[in-house]
């Protein structure tokens, strides 16, 4: 084809690709498709300048293909257009000069594609960058401007644990801290029926049509009794009463085999760590996740004296 001043123009545009194989020919352009299936058209043509040497013109190409489809200006290529969307790519956002969508699953926290943020401050996007092949993803607080929100019910269910107050053991110990127990005698251990301590806790959180609503209860307790040994309880345990005299507790307790004398602070510091479990559902999904808090006593031990009378 030959090329006269003010009527040449070489222009790049996106399509979603399935009607040419990789290198064909479309028209007057080349179409050569990468291995996501999006093809790049490059077409010469004439194009009407106002005869002016060296202007660019402005044409969207690949016949009735791109002729369906709403374009974007901000292009990659001087002043052509690309397609609005693309089946499987996303949104183009104009400024990124890509094509996202929100990653479905969502990556594990820690991963890279976080940027350093936490699930639920916003979102991980799949890109899709013509110019920019090692461009894989982005995070975002907010959607990019013209891609559409997916709404994730797992961010919805951790905004919602966010939201909630849960806290450590709410210790009941006989004996009482600021008092006196003995080597060898019964140690009782207990968390009060506490609601933010103990549970259910629910919390709920929406976003579009989505709401999704999790509850929150402690399954166990783990009781480290300061002298390197640790109880598992997997209920609250029961509450000590006079009655019970030197009884043993019947499903958390202990008994010390040294005086507290032996640690430097001269107490075993007793702590208590519930873990919570979280159910939530919503979104047409459900799932679990688990919380641990914890709460600490000091206990003072001291030898028992035994006096020999003659």
């Amino acid at each position: 084809m030959s090329r006269r001043p003010g009527q040449v123009a070489i222009l790049s545009v996106f399509l979603a690709a399935a009607c040419w194989p990789s290198s064909a020919y479309a028209g007057d352009g080349k179409v050569v498709c990468d291995a996501r299936g999006v093809c790049r058209v490059v077409a010469e043509d004439t194009v009407t300048t106002g005869g002016r040497p060296g202007q660019r013109g402005r044409h969207a190409v690949a016949g009735n293909e791109a002729g369906k489809r709403p374009k974007c200006a901000d292009s990659l290529q001087g002043n052509a257009e690309v397609p609005c969307q693309l089946e499987g790519l996303g949104s183009w956002v104009n400024g990124r000069n890509c094509y996202f969508q929100q990653a479905s699953p969502q990556p594990p926290a820690g991963d890279p594609a976080w940027e350093g943020h936490d699930a639920g401050d916003g979102a991980v996007y799949d890109a899709y960058c013509p110019d920019n092949p090692n461009m894989t993803s982005a995070w975002f607080a907010q959607p990019p401007n013209g891609a559409a929100a997916a709404v994730d019910p797992q961010a919805l269910a951790l905004r919602a644990v966010r939201n909630m107050t849960l806290l450590g053991p709410d210790i009941g110990i006989a004996p009482k801290p600021g008092g006196r127990g003995a080597v060898g005698m019964p140690v009782w251990m207990w968390a009060h029926d506490t609601p933010g301590a103990w549970g259910p806790v629910v919390e709920s959180a929406s976003a579009g049509a989505v709401t999704v609503t999790a509850t929150a209860k402690v399954t166990r307790v783990v009781w480290s009794m300061g002298d390197g040994s640790e109880v598992v309880c997997a209920d609250r345990g029961t509450a000590y009463e006079a009655a019970f005299g030197k009884q043993d507790s019947p499903d958390c307790g202990h008994r010390y085999a040294l005086p507290s004398a032996v640690e430097p602070s001269g107490t075993y510091h007793v702590t208590a760590t519930s873990t919570w479990t979280i159910t939530w559902q919503g979104g047409g999904q459900a799932g679990q996740l688990t919380e641990v808090r914890d709460s600490a006593v000091d206990l003072d031990v001291a030898e028992v004296q035994v006096l020999n009378s003659r």
